[in-house]
């Protein structure tokens, strides 16, 4: 290190200036091997016992919200820090309304804070961040740095502990996209009959040729001497499917594939919150592989208060590169499926080999609907199946809503 070289240069003029009889000339590099000593302990000790905290005042918000980003330095020992700088990396595509960053790496800046510390103290500093796009974000790693009075000698320190953060999308009503609700949901309901729940049992009646070995109850059957059938209570709770096709990149007349993905991701997310507050059981199935999921990004369906929440947090991990083709990932998910789901597909890609495979769903048996967003809607047709259309002037306003740029085709 640089203060090394002067140590080194004091103690070889003072053993000049005794072997010459310089007494002033030692006194001055005895001063300067004294201080060189001092700045080399206190850089050895600076620090030790220094405990670094960051902290988020939450961990999941919805989009548009604040959140505090604050970090806490405690220095537990008798020595002050006349300098400590503190480098934390954030995501770049998050607001800071406090403080300034400067680019650190693809997508991250550095937020950094200089400042003395005494013996004994704590320092803390609040960051108000501005939650203007949806997202997993990543905050950390940290880079500490300090050193003695003079600058001679620093010490470095990095506090690999990550903190995570998921900003969900947009929920707006289905009307504002374009879609009538209670059309969407009038027609899965007319199209569905009564289904009978196995969990609810009603009670007994005599066996008939052709139930289910898997019905009779076979307590009332010894009790009676006779075959007993389980009878279950009548149930509407319906399943519906929804598949989200990340693919956006084709997109001509829209200036940013991005702007096109998150009105898709914008439309998942609502028609889930309104398929679970009109009583439906909803899953999720998008066509994409992400750093947090297991294969592909699907939420099994329930109708479980958290359900939304976890729609959410898959929604919010999203990123713009497809998987699977969506076709294919439709065929082979539509087997598995309960036979009465409805299979909503959203799409800005809706091409003949989709349309294609939804038609053929539709002749076996399925309930199918589409909702095309983007561009160049008025050209998805079908008289099978329903198709529901977010138009572009929808979209641009949604864009212009949310803080986003436009950009000109």
């Amino acid at each position: 290190m640089r203060g090394d070289y002067w140590i080194f240069i004091a103690v070889v003029i003072f053993i000049i200036s005794l072997a010459l009889q310089q007494v002033p000339l030692a006194l001055v590099s005895l001063l300067f091997v004294l201080t060189g000593g001092v700045s080399r302990l206190w850089n050895r000790y600076c620090l030790d016992r220094v405990e670094y905290k960051r902290r988020l005042s939450h961990s999941q918000v919805f989009f548009g919200e604040e959140i505090v980003f604050e970090i806490e330095i405690n220095n537990r020992k008798p020595l002050p820090l006349p300098w400590i700088r503190i480098e934390d990396e954030l995501p770049e595509r998050l607001k800071l309304l406090k403080g300034k960053a400067s680019p650190s790496s693809e997508e991250r800046v550095s937020l950094t804070n200089i400042f003395p510390i005494g013996m004994y103290k704590r320092v803390k500093r609040r960051f108000p961040i501005k939650c203007s796009q949806r997202g997993a974000f990543t905050f950390g790693p940290t880079r500490i740095q300090s050193g003695d009075l003079f600058g001679f000698f620093r010490r470095y320190m990095t506090v690999d502990t990550l903190d995570f953060l998921l900003v969900y999308p947009r929920l707006v009503p289905l009307e504002k996209l374009g879609i009538p609700s209670q059309q969407l949901f009038g027609d899965i309901r007319l199209k569905h009959h009564l289904f009978q729940d196995p969990v609810l049992t009603a009670g007994v009646r005599e066996y008939r040729p052709g139930d289910s070995l898997k019905k009779i109850h076979w307590k009332s059957t010894a009790r009676l001497g006779r075959l007993q059938t389980k009878v279950y209570e009548p149930t509407t709770t319906i399943d519906i499917s929804i598949f989200l096709d990340v693919r956006t990149l084709k997109a001509p007349l829209w200036g940013s594939s991005y702007q096109l993905q998150e009105l898709g991701i914008i439309t998942a997310a609502s028609v889930s919150q309104h398929a679970l507050e009109a009583g439906f059981r909803v899953g999720l199935y998008v066509n994409q592989v992400t750093r947090f999921s297991r294969g592909m990004v699907t939420v099994p369906h329930s109708q479980h208060p958290d359900q939304l929440v976890r729609i959410l947090e898959a929604l919010a991990q999203l990123h713009q590169v497809e998987t699977v083709p969506v076709v294919r990932y439709v065929r082979e998910e539509a087997s598995s499926l309960p036979w009465g789901s409805t299979m909503l597909v959203i799409s800005a890609q809706p091409d003949e080999q989709l349309m294609a495979v939804l038609l053929d769903l539709k002749r076996v048996g399925r309930s199918v609907a589409l909702i095309v967003v983007g561009s160049r809607v008025e050209e998805v047709r079908s008289d099978h199946f329903p198709v529901y259309h977010v138009t572009d002037d929808v979209a641009w306003g949604l864009v212009k809503e949310i803080g986003l740029k436009e950009v000109p085709a």
